[in-house]
């Protein structure tokens, strides 16, 4: 088995080699490397390449990839702190996000501040033992019996199908699994302290972690619907060395002390009763001047640039969105049906299926594009 990794005009011949390997022959390893893309394809460096061609690349910890893979891989080990300390706590999905990362877990209570530390400093230890990230390739019943006590795990297996995962030879779907091992032999996992369904890749090891912290945590239903069970989600960042970290959490802390919500309730413009719900604004006085306003002067400037203004409602017949595609592509994100005289209606996600049926409202002409309608 022989394979070509090349790099631009460099390539180099391995026998079964690794994309550390290559990338070592090749002399990219400079900086710090937490990952490959092997022919476009996200890599772990442990990872053996296919035989043939193949163009290389490394991928360093203080790039947006980089970030994410060492986000998502402190996800895991944090995932495996909180069920260290939270026995019988079931997780759900944990991805990276923009500047970092979060988990959400089915625990018997919401976590606290004192629940962080403790989660924090079991993360610590775990990162110090220098565990590897192990990969494995699974069927679908291999990955159901392997988190059957998983709840929210075999939903996601089940949810799934050969159009969004990999296919073996065989063409059965093919699902992978990182396991959090220890011991002293590199290519095997000698001891399994924790495991997640996980595409990946992930770093290396560990204790190649170089700052991360835990932030905060928050309800979250699962699937984002009102009707599933409310976990508890935990909020962390990650970054490539502890100036990064310590610049974001001071971009953080500046932040905080111009939030909306802080201003708007010192200065009396809002009012967030909890009553309404997450996200949900009542404008007092102050604020009512405000936003007029910026509505004001949003509509003049609007005038102003030659646009015209229409009005459309805020709901709409559920048909209409079953002919947008909104329904089948976004339909978990929307609200629920509203039903009213045997119809069935939704809150509108969006204007531009409105303003299609005001563009119908008559014959135009070629002539008459580009219409310039705001709202």
């Amino acid at each position: 088995m022989t394979t070509i990794a090349r790099n631009g005009e460099a390539s180099v011949e391995l026998d079964a080699g690794t994309a550390l390997d290559a990338l070592k022959s090749l002399e990219l390893t400079k900086g710090q490397i937490v990952a490959a893309t092997v022919n476009g394809e996200e890599w772990d460096l442990d990872r053996p390449l296919p035989d043939g061609d193949v163009e290389i690349a490394p991928i360093a910890a203080d790039t947006e990839q980089g970030r994410a893979i060492l986000r998502h891989s402190v996800a895991h080990l944090m995932a495996q702190a909180v069920t260290d300390l939270f026995p019988g706590a079931k997780w759900a999905i944990g991805p990276p996000v923009e500047n970092g990362f979060y988990y959400d877990f089915d625990v018997e209570r919401p976590f606290t501040a004192e629940d962080l530390e403790a989660i924090e400093a079991r993360m610590s230890e775990l990162m110090a033992e220098g565990q590897t990230f192990v990969r494995e390739e699974l069927t679908a019943d291999e990955a159901r019996a392997r988190f059957a006590d998983q709840p929210y795990k075999i939903e996601v297996i089940d949810s799934l199908d050969s159009s969004e995962v990999d296919t073996g030879d065989d063409g059965d779907v093919t699902f992978t699994v990182y396991r959090n091992c220890v011991g002293d032999d590199e290519d095997v996992c000698v001891t399994e302290r924790w495991a997640d369904l996980c595409k990946g890749p992930h770093i290396p090891s560990s204790n190649r972690v170089p700052a991360f912290k835990l932030l905060r945590t928050a309800g979250a239903y699962w699937r984002g619907r009102e009707d599933r069970p409310m976990l508890q989600r935990i909020y962390g960042t990650a970054w490539e060395s502890k100036k990064r970290l310590n610049e974001h959490l001071e971009q953080l802390e500046e932040a905080a002390k111009r939030d909306h919500r802080k201003l708007g309730r010192e200065l009396e413009l809002l009012h967030f009763p909890d009553e309404l719900g997450p996200g949900m604004v009542i404008f007092l006085p102050k604020g009512a001047v405000v936003r007029k306003q910026m509505e004001d002067w949003s509509r003049a400037e609007h005038l102003r640039r030659g646009y015209e203004m229409v009005y459309t409602p805020h709901l709409a017949d559920e048909r209409m969105w079953v002919t947008s595609g909104h329904l089948e592509n976004f339909g978990e994100l929307m609200y629920d049906a509203m039903e009213h005289e045997h119809a069935r209606y939704r809150l509108k996600p969006m204007n531009c299926p409105l303003h299609i049926l005001a563009y119908r409202s008559k014959t135009r002409s070629y002539r008459d594009l580009p219409l310039r309608i705001g709202e």
